[in-house]
């Protein structure tokens, strides 16, 4: 909980949440069959932004943790995969899931997929946009047992054009040596991953029934 509140908490300037779905998903196929432990692929990035995919899944673990799931490690899965000949995402997502289960032992696999990661400059402006979709599935039957998204964006305006043309000028010079949208990812997680009626099922290792 501590960690959401800080997480919120950084996020001073307005951020836009869209594709706000109010029917609850069905979660049939999730309740028959729940997994205990997951594994994270690296994300197929479609962006412009070659930092997307290992920027977004370095903050994966900590919301599935929180959820009461067990997590394999992403950086040993990562390293392990392209030992064995599978040197990006794309490659990864291909594994068969018999392979998964057979040799990792996950009882799900979760893929995502980012559609936008990075910012955007105009002239007054900076706007930093992150929108990922997830799916989550089951290894022994291949069943979908999740899907989501998530678009999360961060504006830099304030309305003031002096202010908007220093800050802009700012966020692109810090933008170009740190990456602004790795930090807006943990957000996006928070929504992809915990709207409740959206997001995932509590795992069975969360401290508290829901």
């Amino acid at each position: 909980m501590k960690t959401r509140l800080l997480i919120l908490g950084l996020l001073s300037t307005v951020v836009a949440l869209s594709g706000c779905v109010t029917k609850p998903y069905d979660y049939t196929n999730f309740r028959a069959h729940p997994p205990r432990s997951i594994l994270v692929l690296p994300p197929l990035n479609e962006s412009t932004d070659t930092r997307g995919t290992y920027g977004y899944l370095s903050t994966v673990t900590m919301p599935l943790a929180e959820m009461g799931y067990y997590v394999f490690p992403v950086v040993v899965v990562d390293q392990y995969m392209k030992e064995n000949g599978l040197p990006g995402a794309g490659e990864m997502h291909q594994v068969p899931l018999d392979k998964i289960r057979d040799i990792i032992g996950a009882d799900a696999v979760l893929y995502i997929t980012l559609k936008q990661y990075g910012s955007k400059y105009q002239v007054l402006t900076s706007t930093t946009i992150v929108t990922a979709e997830g799916k989550l599935v089951d290894v022994k039957t291949g069943l979908t047992l999740w899907e989501g998204t998530a678009n999360v964006q961060q504006s830099s305006s304030s309305g003031n054009i002096i202010a908007d043309l220093v800050v802009a000028a700012v966020d692109q010079a810090v933008n170009s040596s740190t990456d602004q949208a790795h930090d807006l990812s943990h957000m996006a997680n928070m929504q992809l991953l915990m709207t409740k009626d959206h997001g995932l099922l509590y795992g069975p290792y969360y401290p508290k029934e829901k």
